[in-house]
């Protein structure tokens, strides 16, 4: 949020510097990002000075030309060529002199140097208003009334005086900061407390204006008193749509805000001032009066962006009854707004519920400057005051005269909230030694009402601009924030008591997985925990006992709607955008938790999905790069179990998961550990990714429950040599590698070390529906020197054994 220097110092008397201020601001928790200076006309009319012109001859190559001498009152007259067919000799003239630079355009400065035009010298420049930034006319030079000094700066004869503008990174919770009114009020209450400088708010002025035409009374009805609890109408007539007085245009410049004309820019000026949103509408579009109502099905509604929009019954509109003037708290319709024919007015001011304008707001994708408010919370007290105020403006810079009583409907009645607080519960919670005078003079400060204090009890009445102070500890907050963050005591020694940790550290075992997988060449990413409930049915995770999906009350927008039910949508969003930007090859990693609800309680799961796309390597010139594939993916699975040292309780049961169209179910002995395989076609259509992904989906909360049967084991390396056998397989498609590998390893686990996998064949001299393996067996006698008799005896038990059970035939 930007606000204006200048402004602040008006409405708090503090007396300090921009850098200082933003000091102040940073330490009261209103954070200043940034401060930038503004200048109402660029350079600021460095350079540019008052002078006399003495003489003013023609120029002896040029008809147009005129060569003058001109005082500034440096002792030293200026000669000056000028094209202006007004100038003239005794004339009082603005003079740039030459290391001076203009902005006769806010992009195009140029520098006055010393030049010589059509022979003759030139020293400086005389300027015409369009020149200097003070207006468009370009049909001569400025003059200047004959009591100016010579020699007087531009700047302090015009009177321009510099603004700076204070970037606040204003957080969610304070609302009450939305305006200059509530910034002022912070450095007071500082200034007040670490100065002793007894200042005091100035607030502006909230006349009382009478109607002096009451023929035709405007009325307002709400429907909807749950989101609109206030609603202040007036009527205005005789206005003229006007340009806005150069004060106004200056303090909306130096916040960051285009002036537009005298009504809109009344209605912003109020709001940046007070933190009220406030709106004019074209009383023609009014007719007969206000209905406050929620939107009927299937209603539309040109807003003043010139988009049309489509409602719903969650949205409140203001109407006249039959037709919808604007989006309530959120956006005006084109049809109702303030035109340059306009003459009559209707004004309002509200209160609306920050709920239902933040739903409205999300579900229209729209952020303007009086939702960002209202969903925060405005000041319902300021209500009233705000209308006055814009009634005050409008009048002073549009003319016209109020018409009818001012109307004010409020079927809601709100009240200033009050709470307990002990002072002795506070230091406590503070760390520091606070007197309690100290606080109660920063209570009062920040307007907060001290009832009672009776038995170290206090009865505090928080003021209803405050609506992030609800509890006791919010009360401390604000003290110390006040009191000052930095002056609370570092303690000269810690105490922290020494507890048993566990056997299993989790995160030692997460990060050495993590150098794991990106030694293997995998970048991790890290994505967002909400998720578009909308595409959770695409990715239904393979914990069902999730449950259903876990929905947020006021979500961000509909993207962000839900708590994601897989990692799968982060990892396919992070594919999609790389791949659109000329990143195809992609090799990524995540940890993150899942998230359901069932019967009543929420519940959590921690997973690590690795996903691989495109290209194994890149391009280079002595290879052709090939696509990573199932095993690829699978190879590193492997490598990350064994790592783990729970390969060898590993098994692969048929695929059950919605997301891949073809794969594996991994398990540890029975506890099902996740999945690998193959993203489906609709799912990466949906999506919009355009390449096959392989995912492995692990559960890590198993994986790590796993890592129980994980036993280090030290024997004494083998004394003996080992010995191969490879059989060359026939089989059925269906038939997998782990089936072999299970069969083979239950004969005899004893000298049976290892197995591999190292050819597979599958094409027309085979016959249909069949496969041929190439398996490696390796065997290894710890204590002596293996025999062929005996390895060649369990070789053939292998052989039946998968002749029986797998219908496997040796090629």
């Amino acid at each position: 949020m930007k606000v204006s220097y200048n402004w602040i110092k008006e409405l708090s008397g503090a007396d300090v510097s921009p850098e200082r201020m933003g000091e102040i601001l940073t330490e009261t928790g209103l954070e200043v990002e940034g401060i930038e200076r503004v200048q109402s006309i660029p350079g600021g009319l460095e350079g540019v000075v008052i002078g006399q012109v003495k003489s003013c001859e023609k120029h002896p190559d040029a008809d147009r030309l005129k060569v003058t001498t001109v005082d500034i009152s440096t002792g030293e007259d200026l000669q000056i060529v000028c094209g202006a067919p007004n100038v003239a000799a005794g004339q009082k003239v603005l003079v740039a002199t030459v290391g001076s630079t203009l902005y006769p355009k806010p992009n195009e400065p140029f520098k006055i140097k010393k030049s010589k035009i059509r022979g003759v010298e030139s020293i400086g420049m005389i300027c015409a208003e369009d020149e200097l930034g003070l207006g468009t006319s370009h049909d001569g030079i400025l003059v200047l009334p004959e009591d100016a000094t010579v020699g007087e700066a531009a700047a302090r004869f015009f009177q321009l005086e510099d603004d700076y503008q204070l970037e606040i990174g204003l957080t969610p919770n304070r609302s009450d900061a939305l305006g200059h009114i509530g910034v002022a009020r912070d450095l007071i209450a500082y200034l007040n407390i670490h100065e002793q400088a007894e200042l005091q708010l100035n607030w502006p002025e909230f006349p009382t204006i009478k109607a002096t035409n009451s023929d035709h009374q405007i009325s307002v009805e709400i429907e909807a008193p749950k989101d609109c609890l206030r609603y202040i109408g007036m009527v205005v007539r005789g206005i003229q749509v006007a340009e806005s007085p150069e004060w106004m245009k200056q303090k909306l410049v130096a916040i960051g805000l285009n002036p537009i004309n005298n009504v809109v820019d009344c209605t912003n000026y109020v709001m940046r001032e007070l933190g009220t949103p406030l709106h004019a509408f074209d009383l023609k579009a009014v007719k007969e009066g206000i209905l406050v109502r929620h939107a009927k099905e299937g209603e539309e509604l040109i807003t003043l962006d010139g988009e049309k929009r489509s409602l719903d019954q969650r949205n409140l509109m203001i109407t006249n009854g039959k037709e919808s003037l604007a989006i309530a708290g959120v956006l005006g319709g084109e049809a109702s707004g303030v035109k340059d024919d306009t003459t009559d007015l209707f004004l309002e001011s509200a209160y609306f519920d920050a709920v239902s304008v933040r739903k409205t707001a999300k579900m229209h994708g729209l952020n303007t400057d009086a939702s960002f408010r209202y969903e925060r919370g405005v000041d319902p007290e300021l209500t009233l005051k705000a209308m006055q105020r814009l009634l005050a403006l409008i009048i002073e810079t549009a003319g016209g005269e109020a018409s009818g009583e001012l109307m004010d409907v409020h079927p809601g009645q709100l009240k200033a909230h009050e709470l307990s607080f002990s002072p002795l519960r506070a230091r406590k919670l503070m760390g520091c030694d606070i007197s309690e005078s100290e606080m109660e003079q920063i209570l009062k400060q920040l307007d907060i009402e001290v009832l009672d204090q009776a038995n170290e009890q206090w009865k505090l009445r928080v003021p209803q601009y405050r609506v992030d102070v609800t509890r006791e500890v919010d009360v401390v907050e604000e003290i110390l924030r006040i009191y000052g963050f930095n002056r609370v005591p570092i303690p000269s020694k810690l105490n922290s008591s020494i507890q048993h940790r566990p056997k299993l550290d989790q995160e030692k075992i997460k990060i050495e997985v993590s150098n794991l997988l990106n030694y293997s060449g995998l970048s991790e990413v890290l994505n967002n925990s909400l998720y578009a409930s909308e595409r959770t049915s695409l990715l239904a995770s393979p914990k069902s006992s999730l449950g259903e999906v876990v929905s947020l009350l006021n979500p961000l927008s509909q993207d962000l709607d839900s708590m994601r039910q897989s990692l799968l949508g982060g990892i396919l969003d992070t594919i999609v955008y790389n791949q659109n930007r000329q990143h195809p090859n992609l090799k990524l990693f995540e940890f993150g938790k899942i998230y359901g609800l069932s019967e009543g309680s929420y519940q959590e799961n921690e997973r690590l999905i690795i996903a691989l796309s495109g290209k194994k390597l890149s391009e280079q010139w002595n290879h052709t790069p090939s696509d990573v594939n199932y095993y690829s993916l699978k190879g590193i699975v492997h490598k990350l179990l064994d790592r783990l040292g729970i390969i060898g309780h590993l098994k692969e049961a048929d695929l059950d998961c919605a997301s891949f169209s073809d794969g594996v179910d991994l398990y540890i002995l029975k506890n099902k550990i996740g999945s690998m395989g193959w993203v489906n076609r609709k799912v990466l259509k949906a999506y919009g990714v355009k390449q096959e992904v392989f995912v492995a989906d692990l559960d890590w909360d198993a994986v790590l429950d796993s890592l129980k049967l994980k036993k280090v084991q030290f024997k004494e390396l083998p004394k003996s040599f080992e010995m191969r056998r490879d059989y060359s397989l026939l089989l059925d498609e269906k038939v997998s590698y782990a089936n072999i590998r299970e069969l083979a390893g239950k004969v005899d686990r004893s000298i049976l070390k290892e197995m591999s996998l190292f050819d597979v064949y599958e094409g027309d001299k085979l016959e249909k529906g069949k496969k041929s393996y190439a398996v490696a067996f390796y065997f290894q006698d710890a204590e002596k020197t293996l025999k062929d008799a005996r390895v060649d005896q369990i070789m053939e038990q292998i052989r039946g054994k998968l002749e029986k059970e797998l219908g496997a035939e040796l090629r």
